[in-house]
């Protein structure tokens, strides 16, 4: 009996709903669960008849028929209770931070769980509020989940689990698209980000200014080489001292791309954002013509860390980096590979977490360098 009862919660445990699994990272995440995990998807959108064509799609192309779609409106709390109904947990793939309190108390009073891939500080704050909610409820809820936020703390942890001490974690991300990646709401979430930017880092031991900013160059080795980087505050990054007393610096920088979108470009969007706040698709079109206009090879998206610490009796400088030329696939696979460990199990713990926070570091590279992610690491 006991046998029967573990198999039958293992097979509602599967059970994973994408909220915007329609669009361009939601597709990416359902293909990877339906490849590497027995879960079933179901899609959740607001147009679930045209929706229909990319789930057939999924089901002739994985094994079970696994594969469904829903209408679900982050919008509408009635549609998400429905949709929720017999679901595991769902997976915020859409740029809905504006309904955040009602796809999290939906999530809630159907007794389900919850990943966002979301960008938002307000968003953040939101769920900080219900975190006690959460825990007594015995729901996992994962926030900051994706390439960044999500891996810079990931990153992090790994190379600290390598290491008797460290001193020093400096972790940065570069981003060159290349010029055939469409233009999604995704974008948007971004530049909404622009209006709240922080750039604090860690230094000798405490957090400068929320009004400071950093730049320092950084070498991504390889056919990139050294980059003007400036430093870029994530949430994930607060902890990170206290759970490594003996870390003294740490921070998060973003690589310089083309002149144009640096000094131009991006100085067109920070006075647009002044004078007309609330322009976001416009500024966002703006930027995305402009990093898919100018910038040169290589194409693709990275996040390295740079540490330094002790092993064994000795300093060591240990780096680690990922990478992909998609940085759609960047997002969607550490999403899939946390997602793996909650499935099993061992990520499936009751209360509010950080994706960087719970995923185990060394499986969360492994399975992600099995999804196509070129992972690179002085340890190996």
């Amino acid at each position: 009996m006991k046998v029967l009862a573990k198999r039958k919660e293992e097979k509602m445990m599967s059970k994973i709903l994408i909220l915007g699994g329609t669009g361009q990272t939601g597709r990416l995440i359902s293909r990877h669960l339906l490849e590497y995990s027995e879960a079933t998807v179901t899609i959740g959108t607001r147009y679930p008849d045209k929706a229909q064509v990319f789930v057939d799609e999924l089901n002739q192309q994985y094994p079970g028929l696994r594969a469904s779609a829903v209408y679900a409106n982050a919008s509408e709390a009635e549609s998400l209770r429905t949709a929720f109904k017999d679901q595991s947990i769902v997976v915020v793939a859409a740029p809905t931070t504006a309904y955040t309190e009602i796809v999290a108390q939906a999530a809630l009073q159907a007794g389900i769980d919850y990943l966002d891939v979301q960008l938002g500080s307000k968003k953040f704050a939101y769920l900080q509020s219900l975190a006690t909610e959460i825990k007594s409820a015995g729901r996992t809820f994962i926030t900051e989940a994706g390439f960044h936020p999500g891996l810079p703390s990931a990153l992090v942890r790994y190379v600290a689990t390598h290491m008797d001490s460290i001193e020093s974690a400096i972790t940065a991300g570069y981003l060159n698209m290349g010029k055939d990646l469409p233009y999604t709401e995704a974008v948007d979430e971004l530049v909404e980000c622009f209006k709240e930017y922080q750039a604090q880092v860690y230094k000798n031991g405490q957090w400068t200014k929320k009004s400071s900013y950093e730049i320092r160059k950084i070498d991504f080795g390889s056919d990139i080489g050294l980059k003007r980087c400036y430093s870029m505050f994530f949430e994930e990054l607060q902890p990170l001292p206290e759970l490594y007393p003996s870390l003294k610096n740490l921070g998060f920088y973003i690589s310089e791309s083309h002149w144009v979108t640096d000094w131009v470009t991006m100085s067109i969007v920070w006075m647009w954002l002044k004078i007309m706040p609330n322009a976001v698709r416009s500024i966002g079109k703006l930027l995305w013509w402009s990093m898919g206009t100018f910038h040169k090879p290589p194409y693709r998206v990275e996040l390295l860390v740079r540490a330094s610490g002790s092993k064994d009796g000795q300093m060591i400088q240990p780096h680690v980096s990922v990478s992909h030329p998609d940085g759609y696939e960047l997002t969607a696979i550490p999403v899939v590979a946390t997602l793996l460990q909650y499935l099993d199990g061992s990520a499936r713990k009751p209360g509010l977490w950080m994706m960087g926070h719970l995923a185990e570091p060394n499986r969360l590279l492994k399975d992600m360098e099995k999804m196509g992610v070129k992972c690179i690491s002085s340890f190996s």
